[in-house]
């Protein structure tokens, strides 16, 4: 097998866009991420293109992907439409690597685009609702009430306010995590304003206020743990990745010292495992795969761009992918050891919850910044020497768990 690069990126701003449409966001990243790349889009063999709302929004069911790309003159090539709620982009991105490896194609687009923001408050939070099975939305509530049982959420400590139904999903698992690991809400709060002090630095941001632990701890409560600060805003938003093989380098010119190499890309759907069996869930089983098809282990990991829908996410994951020793997320990010400058920097982008999280964006939203970082481009949010880096990106919810996670190790050449 050939090994497989990232040559060019794409990402549009997150955040509230009222007046631009999906297939003008997807226009905005894939023409960005094919001049970064020195691309000729008739290049392009192959497109996924990775979108959970716009049936919801506007009605347009089944050719997303090839209405937001024949416009722009992709015609002729296979255009594949994906949908795995948060990790939409990431199997795009996922089956793009494989179209790669398979030998049907030398250069593949992989896009991801979303908007979310209108004027019809319950129309936007509804959008989350079909992330579970909804056969059984007893039964689930069920699994997870169970999950967090022996952590009872103080007074006063959920909003009266509407919000996304996924943060009660959050805070279930989360209170399970907190019991087992010890973990503390002030350790959940030391990774919001970790993440919204980096965002300060981070144009893309949909968010660049930085907050310290305690007003993290004093905003406005959702659901125990998690404040406002701690959890990801609805946001509109588009990112895009061109990828070659490594003929294809010198047979289209691409400049061999601006690509990213894929050293892993899996992907793992969720189990009837129990709450309490953590080795068996689908993260660190994703993790294990990736790490051996990188050949390297989690402690050389440099940088990481987690899921942190909820900061408690981010603790959860950072466990998962066994980036240290376990039971010890909480402690290394009230530390600081997460931050720029700490031993492993987790979400130098600002993560979710400060850079935005436009649902079918963001796996590909995470590997932007992967890719800047290990070019040495994110300025005063570098992480100095980044070699290698992780992204893990989760969507949905299967009875205790991600529905599917995907997890990237990318290496610079």
């Amino acid at each position: 097998m050939e090994n497989i690069y990232i040559v060019g990126v794409g990402m549009t701003p997150f955040g509230r866009h009222m007046e631009k449409s999906v297939k003008q966001l997807t226009a905005w990243a894939v023409e960005d991420a094919l001049k970064d790349a020195g691309c000729d889009r008739k290049w392009v063999q192959a497109a996924f293109f990775g979108n959970t709302t716009q049936g919801h929004f506007d009605g347009q069911h089944m050719i997303r992907g090839h209405v937001a790309l024949l416009p722009m003159g992709f015609g002729g090539i296979p255009i594949y439409n994906l949908e795995g709620a948060c990790a939409s982009s990431s199997a795009a991105f996922n089956l793009g690597v494989m179209q790669l490896r398979a030998g049907a194609a030398d250069v593949v687009l992989a896009v991801g685009a979303e908007k979310m923001y209108t004027n019809d408050k319950a129309k936007m939070f509804s959008c989350f609702e079909s992330a579970w099975d909804i056969e059984t939305l007893e039964e689930n509530k069920n699994y997870l009430a169970n999950m967090g049982k022996d952590v009872v959420p103080p007074p006063g400590s959920q909003s009266d306010k509407p919000y996304s139904p996924f943060m009660d999903v959050y805070a279930a698992l989360g209170r399970g995590f907190m019991s087992r690991f010890g973990i503390t809400q002030r350790q959940v709060a030391a990774v919001a304003s970790k993440n919204h002090n980096h965002s300060v630095h981070n144009e893309r941001s949909q968010y660049r206020k930085p907050m310290s632990i305690d007003e993290v701890l004093a905003a406005p409560p959702i659901t125990y743990p998690m404040t406002l600060p701690m959890c990801s805003p609805i946001s509109d938003g588009a990112a895009a990745a061109i990828l070659c093989t490594e003929s294809a380098l010198k047979k289209y010119g691409f400049d061999r010292s601006r690509a990213i190499k894929v050293m892993a890309s899996v992907m793992r759907s969720g189990s009837a495992r129990a709450a309490d069996d953590y080795e068996n869930a689908c993260t660190p089983l994703a993790a294990k795969d990736a790490f051996e098809q990188a050949g390297i282990s989690p402690s050389e990991i440099d940088v990481a761009e987690l899921h942190d829908a909820s900061a408690i996410g981010e603790l959860m994951l950072f466990e998962g992918l066994g980036l240290r020793e376990p039971g010890m997320s909480g402690i290394l990010a009230e530390s600081g050891e997460t931050s720029i400058g700490g031993s492993i920097p987790v979400n130098p982008s600002g993560g979710l919850e400060s850079k935005g999280h436009p649902i079918g964006a963001t796996g590909l939203g995470q590997i932007f910044e992967l890719v800047d970082q290990l070019r040495g481009n994110c300025g005063p949010r570098q992480v100095e020497g980044a070699r290698f880096a992780v992204q893990g990106n989760g969507g949905g919810l299967w009875r205790v768990e991600e529905a599917t996670e995907h997890i990237a190790i990318l290496g610079r050449v």
